[in-house]
């Protein structure tokens, strides 16, 4: 059973430590809280937190991939080639893209149930060989050429806004939100939603009252997959360039923005308010970093001592649940 009130604890303490740090970064730089940079940041991190809601359902589940680096960047080369070659539009985009992840997460998910071994061990398996397999057939070309209008962009209701720039709702801020309300939903007021949440709890009680694991172990990691499919589609629209290795250890990130979110690594506990938050702090650290001239090496190291706190808490949390159960 999920424990609700130490959910809501815990995003409690990520809203004060969120308020902190944009005190903290605004006082040190006065181009944080400008309409521009939480623009770009709302833009730069859209992937992440596509990413990151598939994660956060793969982990609620009692599983874990590890792979999704490699099924985002293959979705989104099959994706390009085909658009130069056939033609399309952003619809065609997202259907090639979502449907290459798909099936991707589709075999992470038939590894994962037939092979019985933890899904780290898979997922790190597949990780590599789709790498393997991408850099292969692409012999580790760039792609930087797409269709005109691709490159013309998708943005709505556009506005100048007083710092002379044009903004509006675009391509990634779109996907965003439908893959928010999508998930949230899908979590929230479903019964699958409810079937992952018993998954992750209790694999084997789960199992008894009649739950099809494997069926849901397809819809999860065809999820992830989906999710790595459309995230690449975000990202081509932002970088207009395709690098076989530009995603390499970003697993990292974004599974450090869904733990600090109080997604439970071992199942059955998180939130998707939780994830999101999770993943506003940590580009908010990297922005407010950034914008004060701090390397970006650092970057990296305060992600890792976030995955460790993270982790930690979860598991002192989870230790002291039963011990007091017992």
């Amino acid at each position: 059973m999920v424990n609700k009130s130490g959910l809501h604890r815990h995003e409690g303490l990520l809203i004060v430590t969120i308020l902190i740090l944009g005190v903290i970064f605004s006082i040190n730089s006065g181009d944080f809280l400008t309409f521009g940079n939480l623009y770009d940041l709302v833009n730069n991190y859209a992937m992440l937190l596509i990413l990151a809601c598939g994660l956060f359902i793969v982990l609620i589940s009692g599983g874990i991939d590890i792979s999704f680096p490699a099924m985002t960047i293959i979705a989104q080369y099959v994706m390009v080639t085909a658009l130069l070659k056939f033609g399309g539009n952003f619809l065609v985009a997202f259907l090639i893209a979502g449907g290459v992840g798909t099936v991707l997460g589709l075999v992470n998910a038939l590894l994962v149930n037939r092979l019985k071994v933890p899904s780290i061990i898979v997922t790190i398996s597949t990780l590599n060989i789709f790498y393997g397999l991408l850099l292969y057939f692409s012999k580790g070309v760039w792609l930087y050429k797409y269709p005109d209008w691709f490159e013309g962009g998708l943005t709505l209701f556009t506005f100048t806004a007083a710092d002379g720039y044009d903004y509006g709702l675009n391509l990634p801020i779109m996907t965003l939100l439908v893959v928010l309300i999508v998930t949230g939903l899908l979590m929230k007021r479903s019964s699958i939603g409810r079937k992952i949440y018993a998954m992750g709890g209790n694999r084997e009680a789960a199992s008894r009252l009649g739950f099809g694991i494997f069926k849901l172990q397809l819809f999860v990691y065809g999820f992830m997959g989906l999710l790595s499919g459309v995230a690449g589609v975000v990202q081509s629209y932002t970088v207009m360039t395709v690098a076989p290795d530009s995603l390499l250890g970003y697993e990292l990130t974004v599974l450090a923005a869904v733990v600090l979110g109080g997604t439970s690594i071992v199942g059955g506990r998180g939130t998707l308010l939780g994830t999101s938050l999770g993943v506003i702090l940590l580009a908010m650290l990297q922005n407010g970093l950034n914008l004060m001239g701090i390397s970006s090496y650092w970057h990296t190291v305060i992600t890792g001592l976030v995955i460790v706190v993270s982790i930690s808490s979860t598991a002192w949390s989870q230790r002291g649940k039963s011990e007091i159960l017992s």
